[in-house]
């Protein structure tokens, strides 16, 4: 098992969970986070610290597409491993339906 990010992190991105997570297995897009699936420990710590509510264990149904983002970008993106200025209306993104088609294929700064 794994945990995945989804939709709801596009434009959000809090990156909360970064902070947290024990392996430095995130990863960043210029609106989007990604879990590297294969550096992922399951420790499952990241999951609630997200404000959004935007990551899952693979577990879950219909990740699939989730999954394959996360696979492409986590080695094409650089990684993160401390909390980064969110952006300023990322509050108004929350929860906001069919944001997919905004998530943002550029990298972003890393650390």
């Amino acid at each position: 098992m794994t945990y995945v990010v989804v939709e709801n992190c596009i434009k959000c991105k809090h990156m909360d969970c970064v902070e947290v997570c024990p392996v430095d297995c995130f990863y960043e897009g210029e609106n989007f986070l990604v879990i590297h699936p294969d550096e992922c420990i399951d420790c499952g710590v990241c999951e609630p610290e997200c404000p959004a509510e935007a990551i899952l264990p693979d577990t879950d149904d219909g990740l699939e597409k989730w999954m394959e983002i996360a696979t492409r970008f986590s080695s094409e993106w650089p990684n993160i491993t401390r909390k980064g200025e969110p952006p300023a209306d990322g509050p108004e993104w929350d929860g906001k339906p069919n944001k997919a088609e905004l998530l943002s294929e550029q990298p972003g700064k890393g650390d």
